[in-house]
Formats: C-alpha cells, structure tokens, sequence
C-alpha cells in the first residue's frame, strides 16, 4: 500500500522532500501545496535581479510547477493556502485562491515548511507604499518596478544583516543614495565588531551612510518624499525603504494544531525532524534547531539546511533513521568589493553559554604574494582554551575566503582543534594559495597562543595598559610608524630591535605591535628570550585601528550628495600610473614623484595591489592637501584618483608648511646597509608626504654618498688613501650592521628587495634627489677621513653643522641614524 505525503510550502525545504521523497519511493503519493505561484526561486538571489546584476526574471527560478510535476510525478498546487492542520483526522484544509473554494485533503504523513516571515514592527506610518519588505517573487517584483518606474534618489535600509546589506549594495548600484540603520552596534549580527568593523569601514568608503546604535520609531509619508525618524530624534527624508530587521517562524498552522513551539519561538522538532506529532514533520526557516557548538535551541534560517533538512524528513518518512545534528550557522555574502563569511559561534553567543575560548586575529594574503593580485583577508579564530577546540571563524578579504570558511567549516564539524589545522595539506600553486596556506597560518597562530609561545593581548585592552607598568612598543618602520601609531608608543623597527634592547626597561611588560601581527610575534619571541615580559596585539594594528576608529559616517547626505560623476564633469587630464607590486612606501612615493611633473587641477590614477594603498592613499592627500576623488577596488587591484591642487579648507595648507616647522631631518652616521636604507624609506615617505627633508652625511655614513669610482685623479696624502682603501667605497659596497656573513648577508637582503618589488639602496637614493631630499656632507669629516668632494655623487652640498641645525629649527622630527 502506498503512502499519501503532503507537503506544505516549497523553496528549499519542502522542495526538497518532495523531490528526495520520488526518488526513494516511486510510488508515493506526494502533494505540494504553495499558496504562491512559484515553489522553488533562487530567493538569496533577489537583491541581484533588483541591482540588475541578474538581469532575466526566468534566472531566478530553481525550478517551475510545470517541471515538477514533469519529472518527479509531484501533484503541486499552487496558489493554493493551507489554513488548518487537524492532526486527530489528518487532514488538512485548503483555500484554492484560483477557483475562490476551500476543500480538505487527507495525509498518513506531513511535512510542514512554512517557512519564515519579515518582521514589520508596527509603527505609525508603517503601512506606507514606500516601505517595502523582500522575501518572494512578488516582493522583488514590487521593489525593481518602483526604482524603474518612479526613479528614487534616496532610501533607506532598515536593518543590517545580509540581506540590508545586499540590498543596500544593490540600490547602490542603481545609483541610489543609501542610508543603512542598525539598532545593533555592528552589521551582520552573527559577526563580532572587531571583524565587522572592516565592513564598516569599506561601506562607508562607498559612501553609503551607516547608522549604528539606532532604530526607526516612526514613518511619515509626504506627497513628495516619506520622512524616517529614528529614536535619536534624527529624521532622513527618503524616497522609498526597505525593511530588512529580520525574519520570525511562520508557526501559526503548527501551533493552532496544538504541536509543540519551542523556546526559541520555531516549531520544535526532534533529531529525526518529527514534530510533537510523530506523524508531523518540519524542516525550513520554521524549526527550532539545535545550534551545532553549544547544543542549545536556536533558530538559524539558512538555505543550506533547509535543503538538508528536506531531505532527511523525507529518508525518515521511507523508513529511515537519520538524524540532523544541528546547524553551525555557515554563512557567506557579497558586500560590494568585500566576501563576509562566519561559521560556528561568535564571542556573544560563547559567553552566554559560558564557554571558555579564546581568539586569534591574522591577516594572511589570499595566494602567493610574488604572484600578482594577492589581496590579504582577516581571519578570526575562537577555540577552546582547554584543548584548542573549534568554536567558530569568521573571515573578512576580497578573494578565496570562500575556500578557507568552507574548511573551516569542515574542521568544526569534524571535532577538529587549531592543531589540526596547522597540519592540514590544503591545494597549493601560486594562483590560487601560499605553501602556508591562510587556515594553516590561523593554526600556526592560535597554537603559539595555547602553547604560551607568544602571549598576547587584544584590541580592546589597549586603552587599559597601565603606562606606569607597560610600554607600548610600534616595530614598525619609521615611515609606516610616521603614517599612524597608536597614542603613546615608541618606534624600534623590528630589525634593529636587538641592538636597542637597552632603550627598553625590563621591569615594565612591553606590549609590541606591528601592522598586522607577525613582525610583532617575532619581536615578542626576540624579548622573551632577552628577559622581557612580552605580549603581541593580534591582529597588529590592523585589527585595533579598524575596531577603535569612527564606525558610523552620519550626516554625510545632509549637506551635500556625493560627487558621483566628478570626474565625467571635469576636462582635466588623467595621467596613469601603475604602482603594482610595490610595497609600502613604493606607491604614495611613486604619486609624490608623479604629482611634481603635471599641473595644478590635473588628475592621477594610480593602481596599487598594496592593501595598505587604501587607507595611505587618504592620509597622504590629507596632508598635503591634495583631493582624493575616489578609490575603490577593481579586478584584485586598488585603484584611486587624485587631483592635484591645495584645497582651501586643508588642514595643512602647503604653502605654511615652513611656517608651521613640518620639516624633517635626519643625521646618517653609519655606512651599515640596512641603517641606510631605513634612512632612506623615511627620507622618501617623508618627502612624499610634502615635507622638506634634509639628510646630514656624517663620519661613516659619508660612504654612502661616495661614487663607486673615480673618473679623475685625486691628491691625497698618505693617511688620506689608506682610509680611502679601507673604507667602502659607495652604496653597493655596505655591509650589514647584523649578519653580513662576510659579504653573502647584503647580497641575501638585495635580492629579497628585488623578489619583493622594495626598490633598492640605490633606487631609494635617487629617488630621494628626485623627491627634493638634500643631502649635506658635513666638511668636518670630510676633511678628518680625507674625502674629496669629487668623491661624492653629483648633488651633495657641504656644510657643517650649522647647516644641520638650521633645517633642524624648521623641524618637528631629527633622526640620528
């Protein structure tokens, strides 16, 4: 004897059974009933059709009722609503909204999969038809013809979890002014702030407006517009809004059938999907689930399990035993240029289910960084402190976070700890990862931290260091220090650091930090094992400058919109310039040096794969007055556009830098390769910022400046040459201060400079006469090492120390090198 299964509601889950229900049992009897039109819709693809990035309607469709029942035997009814369940009689009762009459059908079981339903508080105004909610067909076609037909030029995004946040993007590319607002303190619920903070920022790049720690209290619908105001008393005047808060279970037929609601509000279900009714079950955005990490109830209203879900309902209803073990929660969506990803449990969740975890912060390119377009992607880690458990991931990049979430993903559900990562053998070939690939570099990380090989300290303890008993410590080099710092620290560059352990007291912890957490675990390691306490930021100053800084950009559409089509509106000239493959300062210096060779309104536009381009790009034309007129990130590469011109309003107007003493100057003493070449990088990256940078040659340092060779003869006396031999005699013939290995150590540290796109000695040197340096060589020494000025390179001036201390005056920063 057949039996008769009927299924209520279609998309992923009940969809789902159906099909896997025809597959086990080819002679089932299986209704669908969908009180809509359509049972199975690409419904995570909504907010593309409306931005128009998914252009055909017919895409959007999984499958059709016409197919359905084609291919799989499937009775499916649409249009058709089930108003009640009577699960002493099993039938249940249907409105036939095409033939306008309600019947009954019969069931031996049921699957309920109702699905869940937009959250529309009641408000006044709420009932406007300029508010919109999406979650099916007709929503999206409601929404796309309102921004066809009536053209709106501003909206609002109530709401922002992934689909606020799909939806802003796509208004956006619609050319629509986006305001996003969020009663939370960060978008993306399930994320933590520190990593939602990088969201934050990139929207606010953008220039769509994000509203934190706010909500809607009431809607006031004008002939013209419909006012917005939230509960700060704010009030945004908008053209049409979106409602994207959330969604709830849809329980009413479960629950006026008597069958069990859970506490978490879904319909309860048992391991094998069976409602309180054992006859009854239920799968989709409707159920109670049990949240994978903690085994507490939870509602996780996600494709993927749904799908799963379907089908394990329909191998238990064929006799099947299988059961659904709770869901994590893995998720991913596209915010403009960024990937979002999560699984598993974020801080919150973890401290109201007191689970002791802790947490790491990387920062790992996507693929080899020799190989062009390696983009860096942050990667948090939350595991167990006891034994190195996954808890939970959450990653933040441009490209392959989709990989390293779905392996993460996998080790969670696999019981696996971060020690398990770091032994993982993941694909490997310059393209696409590094031979350390960024999961094994998040294990590599989080074991250093369980295994006490470098203790830490994050974020948001910064504020809390005590200066009487720690001492913030930047290793950095100086012109990334000269860039931003955190308040209060002091600057050794990591590479000179053993040479001045002495500046460091040992009775203080050093808190160390870098740019995003490796150079500083190397310098906790080197202090440690000097007799230092050490603790590293992790996550460097990435992670903190990015938690710390202003997360909100309100107010930005209220004076003014944003200049969309500056550039289309200008006849200025726009010179190209490829910077690729350059690191830090090698961009902004190769802006500086172009910026001198155009004219005044001109226009450069620069691509960079350095990420740190982005955020530099910003400080450089905000000091030096220069207009920043737009930066985005395009096929793997960040490209800005920057017109040339002091800006009234500058805070730093050029033409006083004199007068406001922003000079630099520096005193090179050493002939050491790698103290030359620091000399150099902050030279360039301070000239490039505008200043007037002066460089005091002095006893060795001298060396530098002298030509390989001598094209005349020179008269010298005998103590004179014999200093000549003993000296090196220009740049390509320094040694290092540390590891000169008679000789192989410069050439070691030349060719990594070249493998690394950093120019060299000699390239930083002429460039620094490009750049405006001047080079003074003090008379005095010259004359005690019997150097001639022929000797020199073409360009040098000789001075003495007067010289020195005259740019000094005009300085806020002397270096003694």
């Amino acid at each position: 004897m057949s039996i008769k299964v009927v299924i209520v509601g279609g998309v992923a889950g009940g969809a789902s059974a159906a099909a896997r229900l025809r597959r086990l049992d080819e002679n089932a009897e299986i209704i669908l009933f969908e009180k809509g039109q359509h049972i199975s819709f690409a419904n995570c693809g909504l907010p593309y059709y409306i931005g128009e990035v998914i252009t055909e309607k017919e895409n959007l469709f999984v499958t059709t009722p016409e197919k359905m029942k084609q291919r799989f035997a499937i009775d499916v009814r649409v249009n058709s609503e089930v108003l009640r369940v009577d699960p002493v009689s099993k039938i249940v009762e249907i409105k036939d909204h095409e033939k306008n009459r309600i019947y009954t059908e019969s069931y031996d079981k049921l699957v309920l999969s109702p699905g869940a339903e937009p959250i529309r508080p009641q408000l006044p105004g709420i009932n406007s038809s300029r508010i919109f909610t999406l979650r099916n067909i007709p929503d999206t076609y409601s929404i796309k013809d309102y921004v066809d037909k009536m053209n709106p030029q501003r909206a609002v995004v109530v709401g922002a979890g992934f689909i606020g946040l799909e939806m802003a993007e796509n208004l956006h590319l619609r050319g629509i002014n986006v305001s996003v607002v969020e009663l939370a303190d960060h978008v993306i619920g399930p994320m933590d702030f520190d990593m939602a903070a990088i969201v934050h920022n990139h929207l606010r790049t953008k220039n769509v407006e994000l509203i934190l720690k706010d909500a809607v209290s009431a809607f006031d619908e004008t002939e013209t517009h419909i006012n917005v105001t939230l509960s700060s008393g704010k009030v945004i005047k908008a053209d049409m809004v979106i409602m994207g808060i959330g969604v709830r279970p849809d329980v009413r037929l479960a629950a006026d059938a008597g069958l069990t609601i859970g506490s978490s509000g879904g319909i309860r279900v048992n391991e094998y999907l069976q409602t309180s009714d054992p006859d009854i079950y239920a799968v989709g955005d409707a159920i109670q689930v049990k949240d994978y990490i903690s085994q507490n109830p939870a509602l996780i209203p996600l494709a993927g399990p749904a799908n799963k879900q379907g089908r394990i309902a329909a191998d238990n209803i064929c006799g099947g035993k299988e059961k659904y073990e709770g869901t994590q929660g893995t998720s991913i969506v596209k915010v403009f240029d960024l990937t979002v990803a999560v699984t598993g449990n974020g801080e919150r969740l973890l401290q109201r289910n007191n689970i002791q975890y802790e947490k790491s912060f990387t920062h790992s390119a996507s693929h080899a960084s020799y190989y062009p377009g390696g983009i860096p992607m942050s990667i948090k880690l939350l595991f167990e402190k006891s034994n190195g458990k996954l808890l939970g991931a959450q990653i933040v990049g441009y490209d392959g976070v989709d990989k390293r979430i779905d392996i993460l993903s996998t080790a969670i559900r696999a019981g696996m700890t971060v020690y398990d990562l770091e032994k993982l053998e993941l694909a490997y070939a310059p393209p696409f990862s590094s031979a350390k690939d960024p999961v094994n570099i998040a294990g590599f990380t989080a074991s250093n931290i369980l295994q006490n090989n470098c203790k830490i300290f994050h974020w948001n303890e910064v504020d809390n260091i005590n200066k009487g008993i720690g001492v913030l410590l930047d290793v950095r080099e100086q012109v990334e220090f000269q860039l931003g710092t955190i308040n209060g620290a002091v600057n050794i560059p990591l590479d000179g650091l053993r040479g001045r352990l002495h500046e460091l007291p040992k009775d203080k912890t050093i808190f160390v930090f870098c740019q995003v957490g490796l150079r500083g675990y190397l310098a906790s390691r080197i202090l440690t094992q000097n007799g230092f306490e050490a603790r590293n930021l992790s996550g460097g100053l990435k992670t903190y400058g990015m938690a710390v800084e202003k997360q909100t950009n309100e107010g930005i559409f209220d004076t003014h919109l944003p200049e969309l089509h500056t550039l289309e509106e200008t006849p200025s000239p726009i010179t190209e310039l490829d910077a690729c493959g350059l690191q830090c300062p090698g961009p902004i210096m190769k802006v500086f040096d172009t910026m001198k060779s155009i004219n005044e309104n001109d226009i450069i536009q620069v691509k960079a794969t350095d990420p740190a381009f982005q955020e530099d790009i910003k400080t450089w034309c905000n000091s030096t007055g220069n207009q920043l007129l737009d930066v985005k990130f395009e096929n793997k590469t960040f490209i800005a556009k920057i017109k040339k011109g002091i800006k009234e309003d500058s805070p730093r107007d050029m033409k006083d830098r004199n007068a406001n003493k922003n000079n630099k100057s520096m005193i090179v003493f050493s002939n050491d390769l790698d103290k030359a070449i620091a000399s150099f990088i902050i030279a360039n990256g301070a000239a490039s910022m505008g200043r007037k940078v002066t460089m005091f040659f002095t006893f060795w340092g001298l060396n530098i400046l002298r030509k390989p060779k001598n094209t005349t003869s020179i008269k010298k006396d005998f103590i004179s040459r014999m200093f000549g031999v003993m000296m090196p005699k220009g740049s390509r013939k320094l040694s290092l201060s540390k590891m000169n290995m008679a000789g192989i150590g410069p050439k070691m540290i030349r060719n990594l400079m070249n493998k690394k796109n950093i120019y060299s000695l000699e390239e930083l040197l002429t460039q620094a006469q490009k750049n405006g340096v001047e080079f003074v060589a003090c008379n005095m020494s010259m004359d005690i090492m019997g150097i001639k000025k022929e000797e020199l390179i073409d360009g040098v001036t000789i001075g003495g120390v007067a010289s020195f201390l005259g740019s000094a005056e005009e300085s806020d920063m002397s270096l003694f090198i």
